[in-house]
């Protein structure tokens, strides 16, 4: 087989694979613009049965519960063009098609990826599949919680003590809560990422605290980034639990290898 027929059906697989991917995230999403959940009561627990209802569908449900939890009070959420709601609502039933859908993405992208590992690599990938779907989750949790409504709090004080009344459109809202969700639940990988680099022997154990300081300058700067004020503030709301978990992910990798030595 020619060099060009390889690349071919290189590409050809990762089609593939990409394309079971988009559908498994379509198909989640769809499910949430067209149903809603409709809630019923168990022996004092509350559960939910999905009924066709594309108005008032969940991706609509979750959006008004990031409303009521996030938006700081005196701030009036607002449309202000035809169809911004409902794009909204396409990107919440997204994110939440790529967090549910993350058992399959792993697993494609693992597998497209198996032929070049070697195979203590392989056995690396399978090792940190579910732990990087927990941490994933984990990161959103922990943005949604105690990072996205306090920055909100911040960053629309400034106007009340101006005297202003706050309107925040909706789309620009679910685009800031959206782009903190994705990257806390992927900045949450950061310890995996450390492990994995170790354990498939590209870098020993001590790789970690002998550039500790550049991962810091590094980490700060992504901060800097993807934070929407120049106060550094909320720099610092992303910065510093990624350098957390820089610590935690150079302290697990060194106990793994002192272990090793040992036995």
């Amino acid at each position: 087989m020619s060099e060009l027929e390889g690349i071919n059906q290189h590409l050809e697989e990762l089609r593939k694979r990409l394309v079971r991917i988009v559908l498994v995230i379509a198909g989640i999403s769809a499910f949430l613009l067209m149903f809603h959940a409709e809630p019923f009561q168990i022996n004092q627990f509350t559960l939910y049965y999905p009924t066709p209802e594309p108005l008032h569908n969940m991706a609509a449900q979750i959006t008004n519960h990031m409303r009521i939890n996030l938006v700081p009070e005196g701030v009036q959420l607002i449309q202000t063009a035809p169809g911004q709601a409902f794009f909204a609502q396409m990107y919440v039933a997204a994110l939440i098609g790529i967090v549910v859908g993350m058992p399959v993405i792993i697993k494609e992208l693992v597998g497209f990826i198996k032929p070049a590992l070697k195979e203590n690599e392989i056995n690396v990938s399978r090792n940190i599949s579910l732990p990087a779907l927990g941490l994933f989750v984990a990161g959103c949790v922990f943005s949604y919680n105690f990072v996205i409504p306090y920055m909100l709090e911040f960053l629309y004080r400034y106007g009340e003590g101006a005297g202003l009344v706050t309107f925040l459109n909706v789309m620009e809202f679910v685009t800031f809560v959206l782009q903190f969700l994705l990257a806390f639940g992927f900045s949450f990988q950061l310890p995996l990422v450390m492990y994995a680099i170790a354990a498939s022997g590209m870098v020993d154990a001590d790789f970690w605290r002998k550039n500790i300081r550049y991962a810091i300058v590094i980490i700060v700067i992504f901060g800097a980034i993807i934070t929407p004020d120049g106060t550094g503030v909320t720099m610092m709301f992303v910065a510093g639990p990624m350098i957390a978990l820089y610590a935690a992910g150079m302290v697990l990798i060194e106990r793994k290898e002192r272990k090793k030595l040992n036995t």
